[in-house]
């Protein structure tokens, strides 16, 4: 089975903690703090591999987690780092955030390799925080706390041009009349199950590629069927073949066909709207009607809205090849850019602090005594030295820029009131 969508759970490595220890040698009764630093922890770094042109593997296995880093050691030593993750994925995955559906990274064009997860940074060892107030600091710095992500991974088929047409139009044939691929090919009335992918070599070296969407359904645009499944692999071409049955074989009108179909290109996406499209109209071969040439119907009703209308037969060839050249030059004049998803969110520049609760309420049990308690204060603490004058200094700008001094004024904090704090008081004043 062609694996052209899979969800996944990522997470960066932690930071290794800072250590707290002191220079214990012979001769050097009062040594000072050596504890050293934490090791930063591993990145989730998605690579493309050309040699991958499915999902396949990610439906296996759905938690992928960086290395922390090593804490830090005794005579300023520094702790190992932690080894990045390098996922690979086939060219055309698309990252989004499982949640919101928004776009993390396109793994298309010149974009080979990112890091979609950082490493969370490690922890500074007490032998930072030795100042001429504090020379003993028992304090060191945990490690940042790692990244952690669901997301979606979606394979969009990379090609110039896209193969759209109802069921059983000969799609197949004419993609293997054209190019090298080898589709299967048979009388199915329901739908080719997975996108394929062909190269056609024209004279000069100037070919294309081109991809087989599978035969569309009224409602794909709604998901019905496999609608979303096999409409996304249209997003990223420039020109749309439409392929029709023009000898209504099966008893279907092939002006209503086109108009079915582009309904439902508009619906799922209106890009798809404005692209080049280029109308084959197949199995001529097997047109017997002497009253109406049902070409020249197909060709009255678009040709006046821009659209090219070719006579074809995918079995015999005829017609194949002005198609394929008419095609070329569309591809010609359009700008050569690939079509790339523009980045909507990034998983870094989220603090894990912004959103974590706190409350500020006036205590029961103690005369002009406030508390300030929750994971955001709880965590903030564990980041600050309190001892060392720039750690009180960033307490403080922290107090301010959050709200919490506001919010204490609001509860009715007085001069000289006290601020309770896990275990920690203050004074309060302006």
């Amino acid at each position: 089975m062609f694996a052209d969508r899979a969800k996944i759970f990522i997470r960066s490595g932690k930071g290794g903690d800072g250590h707290v220890s002191f220079r214990r040698e012979l001769f050097v009764p009062n040594g000072g703090p050596d504890g050293g630093d934490g090791g930063k922890g591993g990145d989730i770094i998605f690579e493309v591999d050309e040699g991958l042109n499915t999902l396949n593997d990610y439906r296996h296995k759905a938690k992928y987690c960086a290395q922390p880093g090593e804490e830090g050691g005794k005579k300023r030593c520094h702790g190992k780092n932690g080894t990045d993750l390098i996922l690979k994925v086939p060219e055309g995955t698309l990252i989004k955030d499982a949640e919101s559906g928004k776009v993390i990274a396109d793994m298309s064009g010149d974009n080979k390799r990112q890091i979609v997860l950082k490493g969370g940074r490690g922890g500074k060892g007490n032998m930072n925080y030795a100042t001429a107030t504090m020379q003993v600091p028992k304090y060191a710095q945990p490690g940042q706390s790692a990244k952690e992500l669901w997301v979606q991974l979606e394979l969009k088929v990379i090609a110039d041009v896209g193969l759209v047409g109802f069921p059983n139009v000969g799609k197949s044939t004419f993609l293997s009349r054209v190019t090298n691929a080898r589709p299967k090919i048979a009388n199915y009335h329901f739908t080719t199950l997975n996108p394929n992918l062909g190269v056609v070599d024209l004279d000069g070296g100037k070919g294309f590629v081109i991809a087989d969407i599978p035969g569309l359904i009224e409602g794909a645009s709604e998901g019905v069927g496999l609608g979303h499944e096999f409409l996304r692999h249209i997003e990223r071409t420039k020109v749309i073949i439409h392929v029709v049955d023009a000898a209504s074989t099966e008893g279907r009108d092939p002006v209503d066909d086109i108009y079915k179909i582009n309904e439902e290109l508009k619906a799922y996406n209106p890009r798809m709207a404005t692209l080049p499209q280029v109308i084959a109209a197949n199995k001529t071969d097997v047109i017997y009607s002497e009253d109406e040439d049902p070409v020249e119907r197909i060709r009255a009703e678009f040709e006046p809205q821009g659209m090219k209308v070719f006579s074809i037969s995918a079995v015999s060839g005829k017609g194949l090849k002005e198609l394929l050249y008419y095609v070329r030059e569309l591809l010609d004049a359009l700008p050569k850019e690939a079509v790339v998803f523009e980045q909507e969110y990034d998983p870094n520049e989220y603090n894990p602090n912004d959103n974590l609760p706190y409350t500020v309420e006036k205590s029961e049990e103690e005369e002009n005594t406030y508390v300030v308690e929750g994971p955001k204060i709880e965590r903030m603490l564990g980041y600050t030295n309190l001892d060392s004058e720039k750690g009180f200094q960033f307490f403080q700008n922290f107090l301010k820029t959050t709200g919490i001094l506001d919010e204490l004024e609001a509860a009715g904090i007085q001069e000289g009131d006290t601020v309770r704090m896990y275990g920690l008081k203050f004074d309060y004043y302006k």
